[in-house]
């Protein structure tokens, strides 16, 4: 048994997603969005610190992390599942932080995720993101959106991580998961690569530099079906993000060729309820007619009044999602007013559905 395990295993026990392990701190666990210490534990010093984390790091990641200073990995511990770490080094020594990955991927009824979203799945060919702060849920999400295609189609999926985080068994489709560094060199090597090995959907963990993201895009154009992910907040500003990626020069050519391509966003953000637990607010994005010709004429400020429109459509605002939990009592105004990217508009939104909140001095 690893020194770890012992705080892996209180975590699991008291529903924690998150545990912090640092120098000269006492161990933090997160649950439900916040940061708990263990007032019980002492400071932890850093050799022990180095010690427990050396004790349970793959010889290629030691390597990666004596020349970069950080690295990621999962981390099995058999009863308790998987966990996804990131060693790290700050000014007072090695820290890192173990996230959960639940053992049973959750459906999409489970999720509540909506029929839009659900509606992605069925999709031949495309780009589909889901984006998000980091922490957000999209990786959940992300995870029930393929366990839907996985159960009712008969498809070749295609993962690229970093690293694995949800084991998908083969159930209707035959899925190949590659995690970086371990089984491809890059996110772009891989993708390069699953053009020759027959894919019919690939799932590209994160589209972190211009590369992978062009890859992605020519994937989708040649009549694949591609999930991605960005850590943006919005479905416009994932739009915007992945056009200012590329020089200038190349980006009414990236716009002609999104307004092809793009299918869809799920912009998603993970809130505090009330009693305890998480609940995520989506704002989905359907790609139609009138959103594929703003985005190739650089217009995508007016995409908002489409997606206002477009309810039948499946379409929803994150404004208007914030809204509607704390009518319905779910999350607490003051919450659901800190995770609002524009909050001018969310103070509209709750006004119109009748509740009367003074938000915070900034």
């Amino acid at each position: 048994m690893a020194q770890i395990d012992k705080y892996l295993m209180m975590m699991v026990k008291h529903g924690a997603s998150d545990l912090h392990y640092c120098t000269r701190c006492k161990p933090i666990f997160r649950k439900d969005g916040s940061m708990m210490a263990l007032r019980s534990e002492e400071e932890l010093d850093p050799q022990v610190v180095r010690t427990v984390l050396f004790e349970i790091m793959p010889e290629t990641n030691e390597k990666q992390f004596n020349e970069l200073h950080d690295t990621d990995f999962a981390y099995s511990l058999e009863g308790y599942g998987r966990f996804r770490v990131n060693v790290f080094m700050d000014h007072k020594g090695m820290g890192a932080v173990f996230r959960v990955i639940p053992t049973k991927i959750l459906t999409c009824e489970e999720l509540g995720l909506p029929d839009s979203v659900k509606k992605f799945c069925t999709l031949s060919k495309g780009l589909v993101l889901v984006t998000g702060p980091t922490g957000s849920g999209k990786s959940t999400t992300l995870a029930a959106m393929i366990d839907l295609i996985n159960t009712n189609r008969s498809e070749h999926i295609i993962t690229i991580e970093d690293p694995i985080e949800f084991v998908h068994p083969n159930k209707s489709c035959l899925l190949n998961q590659r995690e970086v560094h371990n089984h491809t060199k890059s996110f772009k090597a891989a993708l390069r690569a699953a053009l020759r090995e027959d894919p019919d959907i690939v799932l590209v963990g994160e589209m972190r530099d211009l590369e992978t993201t062009h890859i992605a895009i020519e994937t989708a154009e040649t009549g694949h079906l591609v999930f991605g992910t960005l850590h943006t907040t919005t479905a416009i500003s994932t739009v915007d993000r992945l056009i200012d990626q590329f020089p200038s020069d190349q980006q009414q050519q990236i716009r002609t060729m999104l307004a092809g391509t793009l299918k869809g966003v799920v912009a998603q953000n993970l809130l505090k309820k009330k009693g305890g637990g998480r609940v995520a607010a989506l704002e989905v994005m359907v790609v139609n007619h009138a959103v594929a010709s703003l985005i190739r004429e650089a217009k995508t400020n007016q995409i908002m009044s489409i997606m206002q429109t477009a309810k039948k459509e499946g379409m929803t605002l994150l404004n208007e999602e914030l809204a509607r939990f704390v009518k319905d009592d779910v999350v607490e105004p003051e919450e659901a007013w800190r995770k609002a990217v524009d909050k001018e508009g969310f103070m509209k939104a709750i006004e119109a559905v009748g509740i009367n909140y003074k938000p915070p001095a900034e």
